[in-house]
């Protein structure tokens, strides 16, 4: 009976497995790259302001989410690198999913698959972005239907009194 009420808990908290990040976190982040733009060498200040995009796309903060998303489309179209352009896309689609733009992140996922197409992190998630839908469709048909029976009911129990 417990892991009953433990399934229906995790099928209605949504209980994906990306990691959360604090303000602590994004403020240490945005500290190191503060630092690093003072005479850091290019690839210090590229590594720092990719810490601080991984933070702000983990965050619970949507205005955090939505930053880190903006640094990351800036940047990526200085990327060369395919394992960068990865990695970034990859926290792209992190960003949307936490924005729940679930057809967006699903999109940006088939472009890191393309690029590494057994890679655990983006298959993961592919696979949260459809346990999400398939979800939240399940709840819209549940609630759709329990908003008919109350109709239906309504209707019935209106015309049981006319008789």
């Amino acid at each position: 009976m417990n892991q009953f009420f433990e399934s229906v808990n995790s099928f209605f908290s949504g209980g994906d497995q990306l990691p959360w990040c604090s303000r602590d976190i994004i403020a240490g982040c945005e500290k190191e790259v503060a630092e690093a733009a003072n005479g850091a060498s290019d690839e210090a200040k590229g590594e720092s302001i990719m810490r601080l995009s991984w933070a702000l796309v983990h965050s619970r903060q949507p205005e955090d989410v939505n930053r880190g998303i903006a640094m990351l489309e800036a940047s990526i179209v200085s990327t060369n690198s395919p394992l960068q352009k990865r990695e970034k896309i990859y926290l792209l689609a992190v960003g949307y999913y936490r924005n729940s733009d679930f057809s967006r992140s699903r999109m940006l996922l088939e472009q890191c698959l393309e690029i590494a197409p057994d890679w655990r992190q983006a298959l993961t998630l592919k696979k949260a972005i459809e346990d999400r839908v398939t979800k939240d469709g399940v709840i819209g048909i549940g609630i759709s239907a329990t908003a008919v029976g109350l109709i239906a009911g309504g209707f019935a129990a209106a015309l049981m009194r006319r008789h």
